[in-house]
């Protein structure tokens, strides 16, 4: 990945993953593995996990997407990652609203600062 910057990966419904596949997000790195999940109904937590897990321990990834209500399923994970770089951030899927409660970004930030910080 010399000279090159960091790709964003998404795990999400088909709508929200082809919305930033138009975008120009998709990618395939050289072991022709795709930097994106469409989950569906028969798409099992397993797969959900094991492909987030991916995600994280690629060198070529700096930022994971998932959709709040699939992070979720697999919140363990979620909050076990602890490192910068990729960073993790759930965006809300087209048929829910955004739940700043279950934002783990928002959550981290409230803790590094308190109410007199923000005044």
């Amino acid at each position: 990945m010399s000279g090159r910057g960091k790709l964003i990966a998404v795990v999400g419904d088909e709508d929200t993953v082809t919305g930033f596949l138009l975008g120009g997000v998709g990618e395939l790195d050289k072991h022709r593995r795709p930097n994106f999940l469409v989950v569906e109904k028969e798409t099992s937590l397993a797969e959900i996990e094991e492909t987030f897990r991916s995600f994280l321990s690629r060198e070529d990834i700096g930022i994971v997407l998932i959709s709040q209500c699939l992070a979720e399923l697999i919140r363990h994970a979620v909050e076990a990652h602890a490192r910068p770089l990729p960073a993790v951030l759930g965006i809300p899927p087209q048929e829910h609203p955004y739940d700043p409660a279950k934002d783990s970004v928002l959550r981290r930030a409230r803790g590094v600062f308190s109410p007199e910080d923000l005044r």
